[in-house]
């Protein structure tokens, strides 16, 4: 799981899990400083990343982060697909971009998880995704929208899991 600082990486990995707590939550950004890796039924693990962006946090940590999460998905062998975290309200970040292209050009495999989806009408969100998928150069069915409110998208994202496994 990637994204920008307070996308709701770890909300998403507890709907996904349906435990409340396994990954930690904190309103304020950058709280997540380590790759944390969640060992699930000693099958596989879902990994969780620092997010990139906005985290309050000195410049010299936030760029450690970038050498600790390149370091780590060039080296993982079991790697078998990266969720990318987009908050369906906003357009792709460059660093967004950088994260989808490098997959791309890895030949991982991967999914975008528009996050936060509760927040927008049917309408907004259709026009979200259309907008989205122009910006990254994809098909819209490389989108998923996600609600860890309403649970929306959850079951989908539980289905690509394990379809790799």
């Amino acid at each position: 799981m990637v994204g920008r600082s307070n996308v709701g990486k770890s909300s998403l990995i507890n709907a996904v899990l349906k435990r409340k707590a396994v990954a930690r939550v904190s309103q304020t950004p950058g709280k997540t400083q380590a790759i944390q890796f969640y060992l699930i039924n000693d099958r596989f693990y879902i990994v969780d990343f620092p997010g990139y962006g906005y985290a309050k946090v000195p410049k010299d940590i936030a760029r450690s982060w970038g050498q600790l999460v390149r370091g780590y998905l060039e080296s993982a062998d079991a790697l078998r697909l990266i969720f990318i975290l987009l908050d369906a309200r906003r357009t792709p970040s460059p660093e967004d971009r950088q994260m989808h292209d490098w997959t791309t050009a890895s030949g991982i495999d991967e999914r975008i998880l528009l996050t936060k989806s509760d927040k927008l009408s049917s309408n907004q969100l259709t026009k979200s995704r259309t907008a989205i998928a122009k910006e990254l150069e994809i098909t819209e069915d490389r989108l998923i929208a996600c609600s860890t409110i309403t649970k929306t998208g959850i079951e989908a994202v539980r289905r690509e899991i394990a379809s790799r496994l």
